[in-house]
């Protein structure tokens, strides 16, 4: 795979034996990623790289999922977020799907599964990033008397 058509992704979760195992396997067919452990790793990463995609753990000490997908998406809006949890409900579900959430999994998650979805959430991402250069440069265009 190009490595400019690889997904960055940022692994979100409190479980370092987890983060770890699911960090190779994503790293195996080629995505590039890295892994924080806390919601305030997470935030301060976003700021400071450039990445298509986060997967979020729902429940984390300190900050929660929910509170790092909200502070993620006030810091860099274009990121996608997928959310994991052990615990499941649909009240926790809709709640990060109303925060900005592309999608929300169960513990243990598929490979496939995730796969998909970090996959949509790039190409979410790309069309985004498109229309706003698009727009950018129409309003450039127009601003110009040539």
């Amino acid at each position: 795979m190009d490595s400019q058509l690889a997904a960055k992704v940022l692994l979100v979760d409190d479980e370092e034996e987890f983060i770890e195992l699911l960090s190779q396997r994503l790293e195996t067919r080629g995505l590039k990623v890295e892994t924080v452990s806390s919601g305030e790793e997470a935030v301060s990463a976003v700021t400071d790289h450039n990445f298509d995609v986060a997967v979020v753990d729902l429940a984390m000490p300190g900050i929660d999922g929910i509170e790092t997908l909200k502070q993620i998406k006030a810091e860099r809006p274009d990121i996608e977020v997928i959310m994991l949890t052990g615990r499941a409900t649909v009240k926790s579900g809709i709640e990060a799907m109303k925060h900005g959430a592309l999608d929300f999994l169960e513990k243990p998650v598929v490979i496939n599964d995730l796969l998909e979805k970090i996959w949509k959430a790039k190409r979410e991402r790309m069309r985004a990033l498109e229309k706003k250069t698009e727009d950018e440069l129409k309003n450039i265009l127009k601003s110009k008397s040539w």
